[in-house]
């Protein structure tokens, strides 16, 4: 029997955490994110020699079910719980990161419209020779931005702040709007 070879553009999984511990939970999506950046930006550069072919039409479809289903859960738990702390802190600077990181998602939603619609395209086979991928490495740039501000600065914060009760009241909010039903 033949050993299946990964394609290069196989999703690679990382280990699971749970809602018990929502600051764990939130970084594990930060690299889940990182991991469909990773794959978007081997998609871009597949599509020129190889164009929408069946690998491509499966890495598209894996990062639109990503950052149609679990990216916008992601940035709703942020706006629920990271966000509010960070405005209530009574520092001009956090509360200036709160904002930013708002209008980060706003803007990160408005990319992913057109985004996704190449992301369509290719899923359905159809890649004109040629054309570019532009927008691939604005879109991860962003992100990866995003991510390194709410890791290093929000979450740090935030975390001092949400402990005990409130914590576990915070992973059993996530995890109840993941339920299906």
């Amino acid at each position: 029997m033949s050993a299946k070879v990964a394609s290069p553009l196989a999703l690679h999984r990382g280990p699971a955490v749970g809602f018990e511990e929502p600051f764990e939970m939130l970084g594990a999506c930060h690299d889940r994110v990182e991991r469909m950046l990773a794959l978007l930006e081997r998609l871009a550069a597949h599509l020129p020699a190889h164009g929408a072919d069946a690998q491509a039409a499966d890495a598209a479809r894996d990062v639109m079910r990503y950052f149609d289903q679990a990216a916008p859960k992601h940035h709703e738990d942020e706006e629920r719980h990271v966000f509010p702390v960070l405005r209530a802190s009574g520092r001009p600077e956090l509360e200036a990161l709160a904002e930013r990181l708002h209008a980060d998602h706003l803007r990160m939603a408005e990319a992913w419209v057109g985004m996704r619609a190449a992301l369509a395209a290719i899923e359905r086979g159809h890649w004109p020779a040629g054309a570019a991928f532009d927008a691939v490495a604005p879109f991860a740039a962003a992100y990866r931005t995003h991510i390194e501000a709410e890791n290093t600065l929000a979450y740090p914060h935030a975390a001092a702040d949400i402990v005990g009760a409130a914590r576990d009241a915070m992973g059993k909010e996530m995890a109840s709007r993941r339920q299906p039903g």
